[in-house]
């Protein structure tokens, strides 16, 4: 079986960016620590984020600490919001679809099984 891991990993950012400005480690923590199951690692996240604001749907600054190295922030653009509606929209049809999947796959095992 192919694992695109990562598929929805924009989707989850422009989500939790919408609670607010974040920067890329954070983002990563809050998506291992809020999702039952995170296939996104730190490379993910970062070449989302990149893509991300390639594309307008996020914007950057950078936050210079006496201390520490710099940090990139990322906030969420009208445009990423728009996108974000598309991935809800999307990621509605896919969970349709899977749970047709797990209900005829219980129909299937049950009759194997009598």
């Amino acid at each position: 079986m192919s694992k695109n891991f990562g598929r929805h990993t924009p989707a989850f950012l422009l989500l939790f960016l919408v609670d607010g400005p974040s920067y890329g480690a954070s983002l990563l923590t809050r998506l291992q620590n809020d999702l039952p199951y995170c296939l996104s690692d730190s490379a993910i996240v970062y070449r989302s984020l990149q893509e991300m604001e390639k594309n307008s749907l996020v914007e950057t600054n950078w936050e210079i600490r006496k201390t520490g190295q710099p940090r990139k922030w990322y906030t969420i653009t009208p445009k990423g919001k728009l996108e974000l509606e598309e991935y809800a929209e999307d990621i509605r049809r896919r969970h349709a679809n899977l749970e047709f999947f797990q209900s005829y796959y219980r129909t299937i095992t049950k009759e194997k099984e009598s």
